[in-house]
Protein backbone atom coordinates (compact mmCIF):
# COMPACT_ATOMS: atom_id res chain seq x y z
CA UNK A 1 0.00 0.00 0.00
CA UNK A 2 1.39 3.39 -1.01
CA UNK A 3 0.83 6.11 1.58
CA UNK A 4 1.89 9.72 1.12
CA UNK A 5 2.07 12.85 3.25
CA UNK A 6 0.82 16.13 1.76
CA UNK A 7 1.42 19.29 3.76
CA UNK A 8 -1.18 22.02 3.45
CA UNK A 9 -3.74 19.51 2.26
CA UNK A 10 -6.89 21.20 3.49
CA UNK A 11 -7.42 23.46 0.47
CA UNK A 12 -6.16 24.52 -2.94
CA UNK A 13 -3.46 22.49 -4.67
CA UNK A 14 -2.89 20.36 -1.58
CA UNK A 15 -6.52 19.32 -1.26
CA UNK A 16 -6.83 18.61 -4.97
CA UNK A 17 -3.63 16.54 -4.85
CA UNK A 18 -4.92 14.56 -1.87
CA UNK A 19 -8.13 13.70 -3.69
CA UNK A 20 -6.39 12.90 -6.96
CA UNK A 21 -3.83 10.64 -5.25
CA UNK A 22 -6.60 8.83 -3.37
CA UNK A 23 -8.47 8.22 -6.64
CA UNK A 24 -5.27 6.63 -7.90
CA UNK A 25 -5.18 4.17 -5.03
CA UNK A 26 -2.85 5.92 -2.60
CA UNK A 27 -3.45 6.36 1.08
CA UNK A 28 -3.20 10.00 2.12
CA UNK A 29 -2.05 11.75 5.28
CA UNK A 30 -2.84 15.43 4.78
CA UNK A 31 -1.85 18.20 7.13
CA UNK A 32 -3.51 21.41 8.18
CA UNK A 33 -2.35 24.27 10.37
CA UNK A 34 -5.59 25.61 11.83
CA UNK A 35 -8.55 24.85 9.56
CA UNK A 36 -9.54 21.44 10.88
CA UNK A 37 -13.00 21.72 9.36
CA UNK A 38 -11.66 22.09 5.81
CA UNK A 39 -9.26 19.20 6.39
CA UNK A 40 -12.10 16.98 7.61
CA UNK A 41 -14.10 17.91 4.52
CA UNK A 42 -11.26 16.73 2.27
CA UNK A 43 -11.03 13.46 4.21
CA UNK A 44 -14.79 12.97 3.91
CA UNK A 45 -14.73 13.53 0.13
CA UNK A 46 -11.92 11.00 -0.22
CA UNK A 47 -13.73 8.42 1.89
CA UNK A 48 -17.03 8.93 0.07
CA UNK A 49 -15.17 8.16 -3.15
CA UNK A 50 -13.84 4.92 -1.67
CA UNK A 51 -10.38 6.09 -0.59
CA UNK A 52 -8.74 6.38 2.80
CA UNK A 53 -7.22 9.51 4.34
CA UNK A 54 -6.26 10.98 7.71
CA UNK A 55 -5.79 14.65 8.59
CA UNK A 56 -3.06 15.62 11.08
CA UNK A 57 -2.33 19.05 12.50
CA UNK A 58 1.08 20.51 11.60
CA UNK A 59 2.61 23.97 11.60
CA UNK A 60 5.30 23.74 8.92
CA UNK A 61 6.90 26.93 10.28
CA UNK A 62 7.52 25.33 13.69
CA UNK A 63 10.43 22.89 13.41
CA UNK A 64 10.16 22.02 17.11
CA UNK A 65 6.95 20.09 16.41
CA UNK A 66 8.34 17.89 13.65
CA UNK A 67 9.49 15.06 15.91
CA UNK A 68 6.00 14.73 17.42
CA UNK A 69 4.52 14.84 13.94
CA UNK A 70 6.77 11.98 12.80
CA UNK A 71 5.53 9.85 15.68
CA UNK A 72 1.92 10.71 14.78
CA UNK A 73 2.61 9.66 11.21
CA UNK A 74 4.23 6.44 12.39
CA UNK A 75 1.20 5.56 14.53
CA UNK A 76 -1.23 6.52 11.78
CA UNK A 77 0.54 4.36 9.20
CA UNK A 78 0.28 1.31 11.43
CA UNK A 79 -3.24 1.91 12.73
CA UNK A 80 -4.88 2.93 9.45
CA UNK A 81 -3.00 1.03 6.75
CA UNK A 82 -0.98 -1.61 8.61
CA UNK A 83 2.31 -0.38 7.13
CA UNK A 84 5.43 1.21 8.58
CA UNK A 85 6.75 3.38 5.74
CA UNK A 86 5.77 6.25 3.46
CA UNK A 87 6.03 6.11 -0.30
CA UNK A 88 5.85 9.85 -0.86
CA UNK A 89 6.08 13.34 0.60
CA UNK A 90 4.64 16.51 -0.93
CA UNK A 91 5.99 19.73 0.57
CA UNK A 92 3.13 22.00 -0.43
CA UNK A 93 2.09 24.12 2.58
CA UNK A 94 2.64 27.83 2.29
CA UNK A 95 1.25 31.32 2.13
CA UNK A 96 1.75 34.33 -0.11
CA UNK A 97 2.72 37.94 0.43
CA UNK A 98 2.33 40.84 -1.98
CA UNK A 99 4.57 43.62 -0.71
CA UNK A 100 7.35 45.66 -2.39
CA UNK A 101 10.91 45.00 -1.26
CA UNK A 102 11.13 48.41 0.37
CA UNK A 103 8.33 47.67 2.82
CA UNK A 104 8.80 43.96 3.65
CA UNK A 105 9.27 43.56 7.40
CA UNK A 106 11.68 41.17 9.06
CA UNK A 107 8.73 39.26 10.53
CA UNK A 108 7.18 38.82 7.08
CA UNK A 109 10.53 37.74 5.66
CA UNK A 110 11.10 35.19 8.42
CA UNK A 111 7.54 33.89 8.14
CA UNK A 112 7.97 33.14 4.44
CA UNK A 113 11.43 31.65 4.99
CA UNK A 114 10.18 29.29 7.69
CA UNK A 115 7.25 28.00 5.67
CA UNK A 116 8.73 27.79 2.18
CA UNK A 117 12.34 26.74 2.75
CA UNK A 118 13.31 25.98 6.35
CA UNK A 119 10.16 23.97 6.98
CA UNK A 120 10.45 21.69 3.92
CA UNK A 121 14.17 21.19 4.62
CA UNK A 122 13.73 19.99 8.18
CA UNK A 123 10.43 18.19 7.65
CA UNK A 124 12.01 16.12 4.89
CA UNK A 125 14.97 15.43 7.16
CA UNK A 126 12.61 14.40 9.98
CA UNK A 127 10.48 12.08 7.83
CA UNK A 128 13.42 10.59 5.93
CA UNK A 129 13.62 7.50 8.22
CA UNK A 130 9.98 6.71 7.32
CA UNK A 131 10.44 7.07 3.56
CA UNK A 132 10.77 3.69 1.89
CA UNK A 133 13.38 2.84 -0.70
CA UNK A 134 12.20 4.18 -4.04
CA UNK A 135 9.96 6.83 -2.48
CA UNK A 136 9.17 10.13 -4.19
CA UNK A 137 9.49 13.68 -2.85
CA UNK A 138 7.68 16.54 -4.59
CA UNK A 139 8.39 20.14 -3.60
CA UNK A 140 5.89 22.75 -4.76
CA UNK A 141 7.72 25.87 -5.94
CA UNK A 142 6.49 28.68 -8.21
CA UNK A 143 6.77 30.16 -11.69
CA UNK A 144 7.74 33.40 -9.93
CA UNK A 145 11.25 31.94 -9.74
CA UNK A 146 11.43 32.32 -13.54
CA UNK A 147 9.25 35.39 -14.13
CA UNK A 148 9.95 38.34 -11.84
CA UNK A 149 6.70 39.72 -10.48
CA UNK A 150 6.88 42.92 -8.43
CA UNK A 151 5.80 42.44 -4.82
CA UNK A 152 6.69 38.77 -4.31
CA UNK A 153 10.48 38.93 -3.93
CA UNK A 154 10.87 37.03 -0.61
CA UNK A 155 8.32 34.39 -1.62
CA UNK A 156 10.02 33.85 -4.98
CA UNK A 157 13.51 33.83 -3.46
CA UNK A 158 12.61 31.06 -1.01
CA UNK A 159 10.78 29.07 -3.68
CA UNK A 160 13.95 29.38 -5.76
CA UNK A 161 15.93 28.05 -2.82
CA UNK A 162 13.53 25.11 -2.56
CA UNK A 163 14.03 24.40 -6.25
CA UNK A 164 17.80 24.20 -5.72
CA UNK A 165 17.31 22.11 -2.57
CA UNK A 166 15.28 19.64 -4.63
CA UNK A 167 18.29 18.78 -6.79
CA UNK A 168 20.41 18.24 -3.70
CA UNK A 169 17.78 15.93 -2.26
CA UNK A 170 17.85 13.89 -5.47
CA UNK A 171 21.64 13.72 -5.27
CA UNK A 172 21.96 12.84 -1.60
CA UNK A 173 19.05 10.41 -1.38
CA UNK A 174 20.02 8.51 -4.52
CA UNK A 175 21.54 5.58 -2.63
CA UNK A 176 18.04 4.76 -1.41
CA UNK A 177 16.58 5.41 -4.90
CA UNK A 178 14.45 8.22 -3.49
CA UNK A 179 13.48 10.62 -6.27
CA UNK A 180 13.02 14.36 -5.71
CA UNK A 181 11.36 16.78 -8.11
CA UNK A 182 9.80 20.21 -7.88
CA UNK A 183 6.55 21.34 -9.48
CA UNK A 184 6.32 25.01 -10.35
CA UNK A 185 2.74 26.28 -10.73
CA UNK A 186 1.93 29.44 -12.62
CA UNK A 187 -1.22 31.44 -11.96
CA UNK A 188 -3.62 29.06 -10.20
CA UNK A 189 -7.14 29.70 -8.89
CA UNK A 190 -6.47 29.26 -5.16
CA UNK A 191 -6.74 31.36 -2.00
CA UNK A 192 -2.98 32.04 -1.94
CA UNK A 193 -2.33 35.73 -1.45
CA UNK A 194 -6.03 36.46 -1.12
CA UNK A 195 -7.16 34.80 -4.34
CA UNK A 196 -7.93 36.33 -7.76
CA UNK A 197 -10.34 39.10 -8.64
CA UNK A 198 -11.83 39.27 -12.13
CA UNK A 199 -9.47 41.98 -13.38
CA UNK A 200 -6.32 40.23 -12.13
CA UNK A 201 -7.50 36.88 -13.50
CA UNK A 202 -8.09 38.41 -16.94
CA UNK A 203 -4.58 39.87 -16.91
CA UNK A 204 -2.99 36.56 -15.95
CA UNK A 205 -5.03 34.67 -18.55
CA UNK A 206 -3.85 37.10 -21.23
CA UNK A 207 -0.24 36.37 -20.24
CA UNK A 208 -0.75 32.60 -20.52
CA UNK A 209 -0.50 30.86 -23.88
CA UNK A 210 -3.45 28.56 -23.20
CA UNK A 211 -5.61 31.57 -22.38
CA UNK A 212 -6.74 30.87 -18.82
CA UNK A 213 -5.47 30.62 -15.28
CA UNK A 214 -4.84 27.14 -13.94
CA UNK A 215 -7.04 25.12 -11.65
CA UNK A 216 -5.69 23.19 -8.63
CA UNK A 217 -6.36 19.89 -10.40
CA UNK A 218 -4.05 20.92 -13.26
CA UNK A 219 -1.18 20.84 -10.80
CA UNK A 220 -2.50 17.88 -8.80
CA UNK A 221 -2.40 15.59 -11.82
CA UNK A 222 1.30 16.30 -12.37
CA UNK A 223 2.18 15.81 -8.70
CA UNK A 224 0.28 12.52 -8.66
CA UNK A 225 2.21 11.32 -11.69
CA UNK A 226 5.52 12.12 -10.01
CA UNK A 227 4.44 10.13 -6.95
CA UNK A 228 3.45 7.12 -9.04
CA UNK A 229 5.30 4.51 -11.09
CA UNK A 230 4.46 6.54 -14.21
CA UNK A 231 6.94 9.16 -12.97
CA UNK A 232 9.52 6.61 -11.90
CA UNK A 233 12.26 7.82 -14.24
CA UNK A 234 11.78 11.53 -13.55
CA UNK A 235 14.28 12.82 -11.03
CA UNK A 236 15.95 16.11 -10.03
CA UNK A 237 13.67 18.10 -12.32
CA UNK A 238 11.70 21.34 -11.99
CA UNK A 239 8.47 21.00 -13.95
CA UNK A 240 6.55 24.19 -14.63
CA UNK A 241 2.80 23.64 -14.71
CA UNK A 242 1.62 26.98 -16.00
CA UNK A 243 -0.08 26.61 -19.38
CA UNK A 244 2.69 28.59 -21.06
CA UNK A 245 2.93 31.55 -18.70
CA UNK A 246 5.01 34.45 -20.05
CA UNK A 247 6.67 32.64 -22.96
Amino acid sequence: MSVIVITGGSRGIGASTAEHCARNGMGVILTYKSNAESARAVVERIELAGGKAVALELDVADVSGFGRFRESVRRTLQATWGVTTLSGLVNNAGHGLFNPLESVTEAQFDGLLNVHLKGPFFLTQTLLPLLEEGASIVNVTSATTRVATAGVAPYAAFKGGLEVLTRYMAKEFAERRIRANSVSPGAIRTELGGGLNDEFEALLAAQTALGRVGEPQDVARVITTLLSEDGGWINAQSIEVAGGYFI
